[in-house]
């Protein structure tokens, strides 16, 4: 089974060993890194370095300045923790020659420094509160942004496919600096819910679905008022259903209606600019969740429609390999890619010592390939197990 791992660029640029070793653990891809978020990273076997602190969400390569030049949004570079002005260039050179192949790896709409900068970009929940990790992907602004960044941080020199990360809606929970939300634990609804968007576009897409904003939002607000009093996710519950029980079915189905025609259009656009600007043979791949209301990294898409637009999908398997079955139902072209992402460092809550095991039961429900979860931050004891795995 064909497999690739994760990487950043600072994993390999000044480290003269790192693409061989790479290359050892038995992969043949690696998805390295071009547009990240910001990130704190340990680099456990660098010459240099132990940690990396990307301060803000970042391209790892030189942009076009003609493509960006008069947009308020555009592509941040990278600070001083880029080791060089083309870290993604270098890095993507040096694993090439060691004979892997090399795939972009983009994150589009998470972005903390898109949301500082220019506000009105971030989702606004039902209280009025900013989500500045979130840009909206309603608002035409922020689309046009996203899309071209993706055909430009996918199609860099050399590169012969891309994993599109966040390609959809992005929501509550997150991983901020010094968090501190989990006093009150949510279920699955009650993050579906605190993660509505209330911004002028978001509330005119409601209304063109049927659902008046204002009484969605005090609908939202009276059903998670529980929740608050209880401190538990059990006022909420988990699935589709219970967002119907809690605010109403019609008024479900129009947030739902709204948000998934939104995200299947950034997605159907972002692949289609990915193409135009790419080579023949490019794959775009979209790091996916099969629930359609599912916010976050990996995107919640409709499984058939997305399979429909891109190359495949990278599916999150470290709980179990449960999610690949929808993907799978829907393969209709035996080309198509549903790669298990499985994460390989033990301090993340990864698996490796099970890794051939796993990848046996992700095979065993039609995975196509496999993608692990994280060659750079895995120490070397987790390395040894994968390799080892990969033999097998």
């Amino acid at each position: 089974m064909r497999t690739g791992a994760f990487l950043y660029p600072w994993d390999v640029v000044g480290d003269p060993d790192a693409a061989a070793r790479v290359a050892d653990l038995g992969v043949q891809q690696v998805t390295l890194a071009s547009a990240y978020h910001s990130t704190r990273a340990l680099t456990p076997r660098h010459p240099r370095h132990r940690i990396v602190t990307a301060g803000h969400a970042a391209v790892l390569y030189p942009v076009d300045e003609d493509r960006w030049s008069g947009r308020s949004l555009r592509p941040y570079a990278a600070g001083d923790w880029a080791p060089t002005a083309d870290p993604y260039g270098e890095a993507a050179e040096a694993l090439a020659a060691a004979g892997l192949d090399v795939h972009s790896w983009v994150v589009l709409a998470h972005n903390s420094r898109l949301g500082a900068d220019h506000p009105d970009t971030s989702v606004v929940n039902a209280y009025g509160d900013r989500y500045p990790w979130a840009p909206c992907i309603g608002r035409p602004a922020v689309r046009a942004y996203l899309i071209d960044l993706a055909a430009e941080a996918a199609v860099r020199p050399g590169a012969r496919g891309t994993e599109l990360e966040s390609c959809g809606w992005y929501g509550l929970a997150h991983l901020h600096a010094h968090d501190k939300i989990s006093g009150v634990a949510l279920g699955d609804a009650a993050q579906y819910l605190m993660s509505l968007c209330f911004c002028p576009d978001c509330r005119t897409g409601y209304a063109e679905a049927g659902a008046d904003a204002g009484e969605l939002g005090e609908a939202v607000r009276r059903a998670l008022e529980p929740v608050w009093g209880a401190g538990s996710a059990g006022a909420s519950g988990a699935g589709w259903p219970a967002v119907e029980r809690l605010i109403g079915a019609g008024l479900a189905a129009a947030t739902l209606a709204w948000r998934t025609r939104a995200a299947r259009t950034l997605q159907e656009s972002a692949v289609a600019a990915v193409r135009a600007a790419a080579p023949p043979g490019f794959r775009v791949l979209l790091h996916a969740d099969p629930s359609a209301y599912h916010c976050g990294a990996n995107a919640g898409v409709e499984p058939r429609h997305v399979l429909g637009v891109a190359d495949g999908v990278v599916v999150p398997c470290t709980g179990g390999p449960e999610l690949l079955t929808p993907f799978v139902e829907h393969r209709a072209d035996p080309g198509t890619v549903v790669a298990a992402n499985l994460t390989v460092v033990s301090g993340m809550g990864g698996s490796p010592g099970t890794l051939a095991e796993d990848a046996a039961r992700a095979a065993a429900l039609g995975a196509t390939e496999l993608r692990l979860y994280h060659a750079g931050l895995a120490s070397d004891a987790d390395l040894g197990l994968v390799r080892a795995a990969l033999r097998r």
